[in-house]
């Protein structure tokens, strides 16, 4: 159950603070940079994919280590390493072979990645750790 619970929190924490991020972002770093490559909408149907698996990964590179060890640590050092792996193989890959692509984008994204995950982590570990002493009592 806390499993459930952890990713349950993972998924909103990462959706909302994302959602601010691009909503913000959007128009002051993507759009001048990518210009007339961005689609005027996103596709929606691969962003609800990658947004229902990509905890799955901070379950389990981040969050179950922590509910290992007991501590919220583990979650925010291995979510931020996990967010600037996934993220750094995305904005690598894009700065190697798209016109448009900077690396001023590059490493504000992979930063991003890296505190967005560790944000999520974070209230996966405390979500699943709080419901341990609910289900407990």
């Amino acid at each position: 159950m806390p499993y459930a619970i952890a990713y349950v929190a993972v998924l909103v924490a990462f959706v909302a603070v994302d959602f601010v991020w691009l909503s913000k972002m959007g128009p002051l770093l993507y759009r001048p940079t990518l210009g007339d490559i961005l689609l005027e909408s996103p596709r929606f149907a691969p962003a609800i994919v990658f947004y229902l698996i990509y905890p799955i990964g901070v379950l389990a590179f981040a969050v179950a280590p922590a509910l290992r060890e007991e501590s919220i640590l583990p979650a925010i050092g291995w979510g931020a390493l996990f967010g600037a792996l996934a993220y750094a193989t995305y904005d690598l890959t894009n700065y190697a072979t798209l016109r448009n692509w900077t690396l001023q984008l590059t490493l504000a994204d992979i930063v991003w990645g890296a505190v967005l995950t560790g944000i999520a982590a974070a209230a996966g570990y405390g979500a699943a750790a709080a419901s341990r002493h609910w289900f407990a009592s």
